[in-house]
């Protein structure tokens, strides 16, 4: 219908317009300092201590320096060079990449127009476009995991023969587990579907199982300089994942080692019962959760998955079972949709980024939808034919104003254009969206060089920092119930100071009273807080975040 309901050049035309449209907002957005929290506390901030450092080094208090760093690597380049927005436009490209792979597929097996439309669909949704305008991974990832399954599906196509696709799918593959652990899930479906189609293709169970360990092979190793440092360093090539387990096997004959060391984990309830108790949530909402990903989803909220996908990606779905057209393709990409979701949904935090691997493909899903309704109504009567033309245009047009308003909506809070016009300073810029940044600026310009700081309730946000710091992966809270325990004696107080070895303490002094006061007595409280004016002294406070150095 879109080749037939209007003129194919218009419509190319306007899905063009569209897309650039959307380009434009997001290079706007690009072109202003990092801001976004994991780019502060991760992506830029690892990469940066190492050039502070003169080169790679371990970095125990930081639990994410393990992740596999393929993406941050390149972000080194542009950071040695003291840029930090040009990491922004290398993860953009990430996402334009996997648009592409989305339009090349759609264009070969369908038309230039459908690719246009899967590429928008992919390209403009909610968590897409945001992450499109930070330095973070998730879209690099999605990149080498979608361009691994479609080189996979073209192995496929050409029955088997040109073992280049093959091997391009396991480069990509490893790739993909080198920039995130989520694609390690992609990794196993991909390897387990490989040799089970292969094996029923050809009827050949040997050749099938050659194969997927080939497959296995060439993209762990590609991976493997990441899993070889984790466990030089830690034991567990995949740390921090499964740490109990790994210290089980690496300790099993010791004594006090147990199987029941494998199950302590802060996450020993089930999901049913987490959401229960953090959310008030029912069996049956979260039972539901992989379909209400798609309808609820809120940036910040833990409760509603950290982000916004859009519902065209699910409502679609269906009408792509209309046909049996490309029934091979569309049955395998639903089943690693599913497979995904499902692994998702029991081993990680619920987040939206988390799930992100299966948004290309339903985005080609949802198209395949379209289409097939578009022609069925072309089938029909011409009242039938002109009312299914008005309501598909509708899906599409709400799809996009869905999107739209909510790019406008996080333009409108980030508030680029003063800053790129030099109406605002970078200072001034960061200041308005990083509360800790003020703090930050006094420690940089007042402060020696040889101070180390303790980043206390800050998120970990620690990139805006040019001085030494740490932090632990609690935010904070050991450390203020061991502060608190030992104020009982001066001397044990002392003792606890001087083995944070820290000069100065960065804090977020109204989280820090919350945690205080919603964890102790007051009298307990008062003691605390008199014991540590002794020791500690305040030296700078704005924007609720306070610099106290030791006295």
């Amino acid at each position: 219908m879109i080749e037939k309901g209007w003129n194919s050049r218009t419509v190319t035309s306007l899905l063009y317009m569209t897309i650039f449209g959307f380009m434009i907002v997001e290079v706007l957005l690009n072109l202003t300092p990092p801001i976004s929290r994991d780019a502060i506390i991760h992506h830029l901030a690892i990469p940066k201590l190492w050039l502070a450092h003169g080169g790679f080094y371990e970095i125990p208090w930081a639990d994410f320096s393990y992740y596999p760093m393929n993406i941050d690597l390149l972000y080194l380049i542009p950071l040695y060079f003291k840029n930090d927005i040009v990491p922004k436009f290398i993860h953009f490209a990430f996402g334009f990449g996997t648009g592409l792979l989305i339009y090349c597929y759609l264009k070969n097996k369908l038309s230039k127009n459908w690719g246009l439309l899967g590429f928008l669909v992919f390209f403009s949704t909610p968590a897409v476009a945001r992450l499109s305008t930070t330095a973070y991974i998730d879209l690099g990832m999605v990149f080498f995991a979608t361009a691994s399954i479609l080189a996979f599906v073209r192995w496929r196509d050409g029955s088997y023969k040109d073992a280049k696709w093959l091997i391009l799918s396991a480069v990509c593959m490893g790739l993909a587990a080198g920039s995130k652990y989520n694609a390690l899930i992609a990794w196993l479906f991909l390897n387990m579907m490989m040799v089970f189609y292969y094996s029923r293709d050809t009827k050949k169970g040997l050749p099938a199982l050659q194969y997927g360990v080939a497959f296995f092979a060439i993209a762990l190793v590609v991976v493997s300089p990441w899993f070889i440092k984790n466990y030089i360093q830690t034991e567990n090539p995949i740390y921090p994942l499964f740490d109990q387990f790994f210290r089980f096997l690496h300790h099993a004959g010791e004594k006090g080692a147990s199987i029941a060391q494998i199950a302590e984990s802060r996450w020993t309830s089930n999901i049913f019962q987490r959401r229960e108790v953090m959310f008030g949530e029912s069996f049956l909402e979260t039972l539901f959760i992989p379909i209400r990903m798609f309808f609820q989803g809120k940036d910040g909220s833990v409760q509603y998955f950290d982000g916004v996908l859009n519902p065209i990606l699910i409502t679609m779905l269906p009408f792509a079972f209309l046909t049996k057209d490309l029934n091979r393709d569309k049955v395998f990409f639903l089943l690693f949709s599913v497979f995904f979701l499902f692994m998702a949904y029991f081993l990680t935090v619920i987040r939206i980024r988390y799930i992100l691997p299966v948004v290309p493909l339903l985005a080609i899903l949802s198209v395949i939808g379209i289409k097939n309704v578009a022609e069925w109504a072309d089938k029909k009567s011409s009242q039938v034919r002109r009312a299914c033309l008005i309501g598909i245009a509708a899906v599409v047009v709400a799809f996009v104003a869905f999107n739209f308003l909510y790019l406008k909506n996080y333009f409108n809070t980030v508030q680029p254009v003063k800053y790129i016009l030099n109406q605002e300073t970078k200072n001034e810029f960061l200041s308005r969206n990083v509360g800790s940044y003020p703090a930050m600026r006094h420690i940089n310009e007042n402060l020696p060089d040889d101070v180390r700081v303790f980043l206390l309730f800050l998120g970990r946000r620690g990139y805006y920092l040019n001085r030494p710091y740490y932090h632990e992966r609690s935010f904070g809270m050991n450390t203020i119930n061991n502060m608190v325990k030992a104020s009982a004696d001066k001397q044990d107080f002392r003792a606890y100071l001087q083995s944070l070895d820290c000069t100065h303490i960065l804090m977020r002094t109204n989280l820090v009273n919350k945690y205080l006061h919603d964890n102790f007595p007051e009298k307990t409280i008062i003691h605390f807080l008199d014991i540590m004016k002794k020791y500690w002294n305040p030296v700078y406070e704005s924007n609720g975040y306070a610099v106290w150095e030791r006295a």
